[in-house]
């Protein structure tokens, strides 16, 4: 399992970047000025992160119970990414609908979209954060097989 320290740099990373991909990229695609986005952003990262740090911690200690394991298929990684992003969606639209005054639906269609990019993003960045910074019970694993 990963530690305390490790967990909140994967949590702290992953937001930075989204956050460096997705304010000017948001700008562009629905024609709101940067700021606004960027508030967005950040509020939303900032629940995020709190999100990234007990769903992964979570999703880790279920895959240990059923799995033996905390090494993570593709499949298991795309279902993964999926769930955190479900999770956010019904947490952020009424905040992004409310700031933005726009509707509730307007607020959904930006929402999914910031969440279909998270979810590709999510699983880029945790395939390669698990490369990065390998767990030492995965090479022990690996020379098993």
């Amino acid at each position: 399992m990963r530690t305390i320290a490790d967990r909140i740099r994967h949590a702290l990373s992953f937001e930075i970047i989204g956050l460096i991909l997705v304010i000017p990229l948001g700008a562009w695609v629905f024609g709101v000025p940067p700021e606004d986005i960027g508030v967005v952003g950040v509020v939303s990262a900032t629940i995020a992160t709190a999100w990234n740090y007990l769903y992964n911690l979570a999703f880790d200690h279920a895959m240990k119970r059923f799995r033996g394991t905390t090494q993570k298929t593709t499949v298991i990684r795309v279902a993964h990414a999926v769930l955190f992003e479900l999770g956010l969606l019904v947490v952020l639209m009424p905040f992004i609908a409310w700031y933005l005054n726009i509707t509730l639906m307007h607020a959904l269609v930006m929402d999914v979209s910031f969440a279909l990019f998270y979810v590709v993003y999510a699983f880029v960045f945790n395939w390669c954060y698990d490369r990065l910074f390998p767990l030492p019970e995965w090479k022990t694993e690996m020379q098993t097989k």
